[in-house]
């Protein structure tokens, strides 16, 4: 389970929106099944885009624009005042002033408050269940809880759209999660995940100590879906010891595929089945430990966190930032929503 990176801190085969029967968590399955497993969210089914490298919260990320969105990872969404075409400053030297820090909203906490999401409904969105019951299957399993919204200015919008989508975290405003006909209540999981702050699981730091990924069945251009975070200059903590092949955030192993044959398969060459049942016990452990019942995260040593944009490690109870100028790490402290270097 990938736990929520930039910002306090990515899925997809061709998206058949309507996805097929959904398979057990963690079964293995031959390759003449792979054809049976579910498909993935993808933003823009029939559409593709100029990729580019753009820079979110410090780190350099590859999207797609499409229709004036960025699409990151298929399903991921960032609009353009949430990217940079250079690097930001994230950390601060003692006697710098504030106001040399970049103020895009990957500045800002994506966690959302007090474990409440706010949302609304479009009222022409068809199969309004896939929701509710996606929503009571959050409740039901995590210490979040959805509330419609009245006059909050920070919500989720379900809405209509033409494939599976949503961005990642509060982002702050109306942030909306699209659903075209055929996303099914488990895309609508997943999209959830999304946006409480989960990203794909694949793509975890240690991911090939489990699966491989094969690189020559993968569509031209696609290729970025696939680096690990760690490669793409992410964080690389997690709320599970190992790979989840049962969460609901894993790519399928046929995404992305230019040939039918699976892109990822299992680090002895078998297949695996992905699901969009519901949330693994390793999904629900992790958002547990985002959103404790506290209200408050708990921050353990020997784990990456990132607070404000700043992937920060905690060790001996204070935290550490690599600068990257110097080589070499530094303790950093955080005052307000700033964070600055001590050492």
């Amino acid at each position: 389970m990938k736990k929520n990176k930039v910002v306090n801190i990515a899925i997809a085969a061709l998206l058949v929106v309507g996805c097929t029967e959904e398979e057990p968590i963690e079964n293995t399955a031959s390759i003449q099944e792979i054809s049976k497993d579910v498909s993935v969210e993808v933003a823009y089914p029939e559409a593709t885009g100029k990729t580019k490298n753009m820079y979110y919260g410090g780190m350099k990320i590859p999207v797609e624009e499409i229709e004036g969105k960025y699409i990151y990872e298929g399903d991921i969404l960032f609009t353009d005042d949430m990217l940079f075409k250079t690097p930001e400053k994230l950390v601060l030297e003692p006697t710098e002033p504030i106001w040399t820090k970049s103020v895009g909203r990957s500045n800002t906490s994506t966690r959302w408050p007090d474990n409440i999401v706010y949302y609304s409904i479009e009222g022409s969105l068809p199969k309004k269940y896939r929701v509710t019951d996606a929503i009571a299957h959050w409740e039901s399993n995590t210490a979040l809880r959805f509330v419609q919204r009245t006059s909050q200015s920070n919500y989720i919008y379900f809405k209509k759209s033409t494939g599976c989508s949503s961005f990642v975290g509060m982002i702050g405003g109306k942030q909306d999660i699209n659903l075209a006909d055929g996303c099914t209540t488990g895309n609508t999981i997943h999209e959830i995940g999304h946006a409480v702050g989960l990203w794909h699981e694949q793509s975890r730091a240690d991911r090939d100590n489990y699966i491989t990924i094969r690189w020559e069945n993968i569509q031209r251009d696609r290729e970025f879906n696939f680096r690990t975070y760690t490669q793409q200059g992410l964080d690389g903590n997690e709320y599970t010891s190992s790979l989840d092949f049962g969460s609901i955030m894993m790519y399928p192993p046929t995404a992305f595929s230019n040939n039918g044959q699976p892109t990822i398969t299992r680090r002895n060459g078998s297949a695996y089945t992905t699901q969009r049942n519901g949330l693994s016990s390793g999904d629900i452990s992790g958002i547990n430990q985002m959103y404790p019942n506290t209200g408050e995260e708990q921050y353990v040593n020997g784990n990456y966190y990132t607070i404000y944009g700043v992937t920060v490690y905690r060790w001996s109870d204070v935290w550490w930032y690599w600068d990257t100028s110097q080589d070499k790490w530094r303790r950093v402290e955080l005052r307000g929503t700033t964070w600055y270097y001590i050492s």
